[in-house]
């Protein structure tokens, strides 16, 4: 649940399962989402820069904004890891039902205006294949980068045994297929902001904190008593 804290009025939460305009997004989250997405820009472009596709920085300064740049990521990551179990943020990520419902929607659903099979709520931030996609992209992707990229970086600690050559060659490898992998997670997740009720509802969402959703009477409980999510008419 939210920690970000502000008064509501209880006139304005009068029955279950009626929509409001609710604070979703914490700032921190925001702040961690827009962080995270420059920083991979940043680790992307100077990625291609370093493997030769383009000449727009020299090779000594983009290995050094590429290694500065993972390196905050890196830290970010530890920090928002620490974020999600000590507020119990965790939860968003675990698997849920109803991946095969969500994809049918995207795949056809929407194009014949059939409503979201999933609600967003409170406690309910993602869809199921979201989950699915975070998981994989914290659990798959970003530690072999992560470990991929502090390996190379190490290599003068290694390079006198006799398997350094293939071993470099197989830690570039993974590398740079991961990074392509967070490559293609980046442009599907652009489009799918496209996919919200307006073609910036959800960038909106991410920017403000702010989105309609429905609440249960529990939620709706929860609010009147702590006051503890914020909330506009």
């Amino acid at each position: 649940m939210s920690s970000n804290t502000s008064s509501v009025t209880n006139a304005s939460i009068k029955r279950r399962g009626e929509k409001h305009y609710v604070m979703l997004y914490t700032r921190y989250e925001r702040f961690w989402h827009w962080s995270q997405a420059l920083l991979i820009f940043t680790l992307f472009y100077t990625g291609l820069g370093l493997h030769g596709l383009h000449d727009w920085l020299d090779f000594s300064t983009a290995v050094v904004v590429h290694s500065y740049a993972a390196l905050a990521l890196i830290l970010l990551w530890i920090f928002t890891t620490f974020w999600n179990f000590t507020t119990g943020q965790w939860r968003q990520y675990l698997f849920k039902e109803g991946v095969m419902k969500v994809i049918r929607f995207y795949a056809y659903g929407i194009l014949v205006g059939e409503p979201h099979p999933y609600k967003k709520g409170l406690q309910r931030k993602q869809n199921a294949l979201q989950s699915l996609a975070y998981m994989s992209f914290m659990l798959l992707i970003g530690p072999t980068l992560w470990a991929s990229g502090i390996i190379y970086l190490l290599y003068d600690l290694w390079s006198g045994y006799s398997w350094s050559g293939l071993g470099l060659t197989l830690i570039a490898f993974a590398h740079t297929a991961a990074a392509y992998l967070m490559g293609t997670f980046v442009i599907i997740h652009v489009y799918m902001t496209t996919t919200g009720k307006t073609p910036t509802h959800y960038i909106k969402t991410m920017i403000t904190g702010y989105d309609n959703i429905e609440l249960t009477e529990a939620e709706v409980a929860y609010i009147e008593e702590t006051h503890a999510v914020s909330m506009k008419d």
